[in-house]
């Protein structure tokens, strides 16, 4: 089979990761949907978050030991607001509904939903009156999160009023009888201290789930997925030495061994040593069977006078696709091509509807649309943290574990309003290293979601010795974050900025003046371009 001149298929199996015991949380629209899932998996139980208006049917297929309903924005009261299928209290496995959730089964059930004259948003005092099999082993007293405005007045008939707030005269009810539950506060945050408890309760208590969920079930799970679905083929991964592309390059080894060659391309736009440290620990230490291209002359070409960072990424992007498919279809009877898609491109892309709905996810820099392979994406399934777990345990080193995220165009796009040349990015490049190596040493390097530096097209006065210069301005820039949609800047001690600084400016006679960008995100981004 020709490496080119075909089209890009999706994997073959589409379908959830085959697991003992499932969950799933229906999405309204919360802001803390996607954390639902989360909570649920940390709590060792696999669960997929799918769209609401998904239907009875499509949640039927995946045979889950329970449904979460999530919250949402909406009133249960307005125009337009997402319904309950009421098929899902049908299919004989316990639902939860948490906020927006609860709100939907009380009104559907008979219980009363009234608008509050005073809503309740963030920390609220919950008084247990009973505990029941939901709020079993929490303490009568106990604070929680709140964010609605619609509450619940009265439980439908027949269910258990369990607990109350300052707001809420019914915060929790449940009928053990019909498997139905609900609670209006958010137990996915970590405002609410007993929520993981909450969670347990429903998953182990209620639905009689085994709580076998781990990095290493999900290791052997997609080990065997691999072996399935590629047989006796061969397959090519484009290995950017992130670690999503390189957990996923390392479970398909483990699979098929010398059958999975990876191709690394090294654009001359990574940051110090990255390049030698991805072929160390696949070629030299995994023995995995790497082609690594040093193709920086070429991109450094492809930039030559470009500034507008939209006009770098284009460049950039079709440079990697001609390199990637140049070394493709040197190798014979590649058949599939690996991919690290994870959940949250599947989450946000609209997937989980059925495979209809869920579009192929072109890792590996934006691959052309005539290169005939078969997708194998071993990561679907998972979220980032997720990923780091199972890197862990596969043997990944600790500095591509967790390697902090990276933009595809590399430092090209961290050099602000002007040309990528060679000797920009050598200063830039050496003042990001000086940066992670402190930030390291400081012990805060996890702690972060990212750290990096800018290089903008300014030049400032300074004084060195008796003598005046005229030096480049390197902006620093760290922020905390939990999945990057929002990211506030980090607090770095002030003796580490100073011992930063002090760095660059000695180090790297081009710098004269360093700055800290403490703008969070909304109003700016993260990256600068």
């Amino acid at each position: 089979m020709s490496a080119t001149n075909a089209t890009v298929t999706p994997a073959a199996n589409e379908a959830s990761v085959a697991v003992t015991d499932e969950v799933v949380v229906l999405d309204y629209g919360g802001q803390y949907s996607q954390l639902i899932a989360r909570r649920v998996r940390e709590c060792g139980v696999f669960s997929e978050l799918l769209p609401h208006h998904v239907g009875a049917d499509e949640v039927a297929r995946r045979k889950p030991k329970g449904v979460i309903l999530s919250g949402g924005p909406a009133s249960v009261y307005a125009e337009g607001a997402p319904p309950l299928d009421r098929e899902l209290l049908e299919l004989g496995v316990p639902v939860l509904g948490i906020c927006y959730g609860m709100q939907l089964l009380a009104r559907e059930l008979g219980g009363r939903v009234e608008g509050a004259e005073v809503g309740e948003f963030g920390r609220s005092q919950l008084t247990v009156g009973e505990t029941g099999r939901l709020l079993d082993g929490t303490p009568r007293e106990q604070t929680c999160w709140m964010s609605h405005r619609d509450t619940v007045f009265a439980a439908p008939p027949g269910f258990k009023a369990l607990a109350s707030s300052t707001a809420s005269p019914v915060a929790a009810f449940e009928s053990a009888q019909r498997g139905v539950y609900g609670i209006q506060f958010h137990p996915e945050v970590i405002h609410t201290p007993y929520g993981q408890q909450v969670l347990r309760n429903f998953l182990e208590g209620v639905c009689g789930c085994e709580l076998g969920w781990s990095a290493r079930s999900v290791m052997e799970e997609q080990i065997e997925r691999i072996r399935t679905q590629v047989g006796d083929g061969r397959a090519i991964c484009g290995l950017s030495g992130g670690v999503d592309s390189s957990v996923a390059a390392l479970l398909v080894h483990r699979a098929i061994g010398d059958r999975l060659t990876c191709v690394f391309v090294d654009h001359g736009l990574m940051r110090k040593d990255e390049g030698e440290q991805v072929v160390r620990a696949f070629r030299d230490h995994f023995k995995v069977p790497l082609v690594a291209v040093d193709a920086s002359d070429r991109f450094l070409t492809q930039l030559k006078g470009v500034s507008d960072p939209e006009e770098k990424r284009k460049r950039i992007g079709g440079e990697f696709i001609r390199v990637f498919e140049e070394e493709a279809a040197k190798l014979p009877d590649v058949q599939f091509l690996v991919q690290g898609t994870l959940y949250s491109d599947v989450i946000e892309s609209g997937g989980g509807t059925g495979a209809a709905t869920i579009k192929s996810h072109h890792n590996v820099g934006g691959l052309p649309e005539d290169l005939q392979l078969e997708l194998v994406e071993p990561l679907r399934t998972l979220f980032k943290d997720e990923v780091r777990a199972v890197g862990a345990e596969l043997g990944l080193p600790e500095r591509l574990v967790w390697r902090q995220p990276f933009p595809g165009p590399g430092l090209a796009i961290r050099i602000v309003g002007g040309e990528a040349t060679r000797e920009r990015l050598e200063i830039l490049r050496e003042a990001d290293a000086i940066l992670q190596d402190e930030i390291r040493k400081a012990g805060l390097y996890r702690e972060l979601w990212q750290s990096f530096c800018v290089l903008p097209d300014v030049r400032t006065v300074g004084v060195q010795g008796d003598s005046r210069t005229y030096g480049n301005v390197i902006v620093i820039r760290a922020v905390t974050s939990d999945d990057a949609m929002t990211a506030d800047w980090a607090r770095l001690p002030y003796d580490l900025l100073e011992q930063i600084a002090s760095r660059m400016i000695s180090e790297i006679r081009a710098v004269g003046r360093v700055v800290l960008d403490i703008t969070s995100k909304p109003p700016g981004t993260i990256e600068w371009e």
